[in-house]
């Protein structure tokens, strides 16, 4: 089934768990369609795991789009979102529906994803009064890491989570179809859950959210690196990988491979009547 903003409210309504991963290559994002995620979430997190980068902080529009339309070729039938960059929506209105509007025309998502509360209320409104799906992003956002200190958790006090629960009624009234909650405690993100009639998609954020989202890379055990305390390895896949390439490299190194069941054949008459030249 074909999944849209109604189908996942329509989820959030009957209790139907919502399920997104990121995805930023064909190959993967066809895997998963097949598999029945309902969204697929092309994030700017593909700066860390697929670019090298430190953070988010300097993945570019051009890295989005490239990423966006290969992702879009593979997922036919999950709702596929598109992370707005830095600094591709902060600056100005029309700066923010401009890059929106390349995403969803250049890059063939159904709907864009930006980081902040209140401050960008503006700037989701116009990109859906452009007819833009927009999925909010609060709590710990990583694009604002500097600002963080690191990559924190938030909403620990009174004043902060005061601050994000109002950001999510405000993020909703500007006409944001779903909220993605990052690192906030679960009794928060519940609270959020229980007062929006939009969508939450938790990470880190507890089971009490609509959804839950998770980096592919982490879920499957492919990265080595510091792991968040919300990721949950599904599977070993690295592990996989490697007895896979180690493997080719000892039989390419014994010449066992290719044996005769990967080779094309000739036939014998037409060989012997090959002529060398000097």
């Amino acid at each position: 089934m074909k999944n849209t903003v109604a189908t996942l409210m329509s989820q959030k309504q009957s209790g139907d768990k919502i399920t997104m991963l990121t995805a930023y290559d064909y190959t993967t994002a066809k895997i998963m369609d097949e598999c029945g995620v309902n969204t697929i979430l092309v994030g700017d997190s593909l700066g860390m795991v697929m670019l090298g980068y430190e953070n988010t902080l300097p993945v570019t529009m051009e890295d989005m789009i490239h990423h966006t339309a290969a992702v879009t070729r593979g997922a036919k039938n999950a709702f596929v979102v598109a992370d707005m960059p830095f600094m591709s929506y902060q600056t100005n209105v029309y700066d923010a529906v401009h890059n929106a509007g390349r995403l969803i025309k250049e890059g063939g998502a159904h709907a864009v994803k930006l980081e902040g509360g209140a401050e960008v209320c503006e700037q989701i409104q116009a990109i859906v009064n452009a007819s833009i799906p927009v999925v909010a992003h609060l709590g710990l956002t990583p694009q604002s890491v500097n600002a963080f200190g690191g990559f924190k958790v938030q909403g620990k006090s009174a004043e902060r989570a005061q601050k994000i629960l109002n950001d999510a009624m405000k993020i909703q009234q500007a006409g944001a179809c779903a909220v993605v909650l990052e690192g906030i405690p679960a009794a928060l993100a519940t609270i959020i859950t229980k007062r929006l009639t939009i969508p939450t998609i938790g990470i880190g954020a507890g089971n009490g959210c609509d959804g839950q989202v998770l980096v592919y890379q982490d879920m499957l055990g492919l990265t080595t690196d510091h792991i968040p305390k919300f990721v949950k390895r599904f599977a070993s896949v690295k592990d996989m990988m490697c007895q896979g390439i180690e493997a080719y490299i000892q039989e390419t190194k014994a010449g066992t491979f290719p044996s005769e069941e990967h080779t094309y054949s000739m036939p014998e008459d037409i060989l012997s009547s090959l002529q060398m030249e000097d």
